[in-house]
């Protein structure tokens, strides 16, 4: 079954709307922030739109900044506070002082993979010392508490990390979980580049066909807010894209344009599933990151570790964790 490989709901709204696919229940909005950086918010209102987008109920916010790939501490700091403005809009039940976990999923030791677990390392946590001292420690009378966790994978440790989650929920009892992990994105020109924020929560593993047990507020019983950023894209896209190329320069080339006009009658399922056995059995599991994927996500975790920091800590003690 043709399928577009991708963990971004914009990704599938885009190409739900190239499909002239009707999408019912679905909401867009795209604000453009300046030259480099756009918000582009979808909301999937109904079961029909949920069905329909293959995704579930709720708001996927997805920051995309076109150099955000570059070393620009500046910029990055502006691609932070907007991440905290995303984080802070998708709370509900806002109180005063918040208990917050933040899971950072991935495998430390598989670099495209290891998004989560810098996060975390890059954080300000706060709950054992506000345990310890209280919350005057911080000379001020309001305080959130941040813990963290990375659960490694279930090669790791034989267990689900919604499993290990769970048993840490039920001792700490969280107001909130925020999940961090590496995504699968359909296009490449959005790896790296593209930070996605929603409400919904995540399927560990999703985007690269490894399904695992879901981390909601329906499974863990407390609301979760996901942050990702995709790192690595399928091997058949790269060239069912490169094939479209081909198809458009052979229709604009007389002596090929009649094996070029045949291959353009291919629908997008039939053009997929051709890619796929072309590249089996050897490459079809295939899935492609940047070459200079390390230097990226010690980058980018900070930038999002700073923009929880930035959510919950109001911007201080930012230097902790470099």
């Amino acid at each position: 079954m043709y399928q577009i490989r991708t963990d971004l709901a914009l990704e599938t709204q885009e190409k739900m709307q190239q499909d002239h696919v009707e999408l019912k229940g679905v909401r867009f909005l795209e604000e453009k922030v300046d030259r480099n950086l756009t918000i582009s918010t979808v909301v999937i209102e109904t079961e029909n739109g949920a069905k329909t987008m293959g995704k579930p109920k709720g708001t996927y916010i997805t920051i995309e900044a076109g150099n955000m790939d570059e070393e620009d501490e500046d910029y990055h700091r502006e691609i932070s506070i907007q991440l905290a403005k995303t984080i802070k809009s998708l709370i509900r039940g806002k109180k005063e002082e918040q208990s917050v976990l933040v899971v950072g999923l991935g495998n430390r030791a598989v670099t495209p993979d290891a998004l989560g677990p810098r996060v975390v390392d890059n954080l300000f946590i706060t709950r054992h010392i506000v345990k310890e001292y209280g919350k005057y420690a911080f000379g001020t009378d309001k305080v959130n508490r941040i813990s963290s966790i990375v659960p490694g994978v279930m090669a790791q440790t034989g267990m689900e990390s919604l499993e290990i989650i769970k048993g840490i929920i039920d001792e700490t009892d969280p107001d909130l979980v925020i999940v961090v992990d590496a995504l699968a994105a359909r296009s490449t020109k959005r790896l790296n580049r593209t930070i996605q924020v929603t409400d919904t929560g995540i399927n560990p593993g999703s985007g690269v066909g490894n399904h695992r047990h879901g981390i909601n507020e329906k499974s863990l019983g407390v609301p979760v807010i996901s942050i990702g950023i995709p790192t690595v894209v399928d091997a058949a896209t790269i060239v069912n894209d490169t094939m479209y190329n081909l198809i458009t320069a052979m229709g604009q080339s007389e002596t090929l344009n009649n094996l070029g006009s045949s291959l353009g009658e291919l629908n997008e399922a039939e053009k997929y599933e051709l890619i796929r056995e072309l590249l089996s059995p050897n490459l079809n599991a295939m899935f492609v990151t940047p070459k200079d994927i390390d230097e990226s996500v010690k980058r980018l975790s900070f930038t999002i570790s700073e923009g929880i920091n930035i959510a919950f800590m109001g911007g201080k003690q930012l230097e902790y964790g470099k």
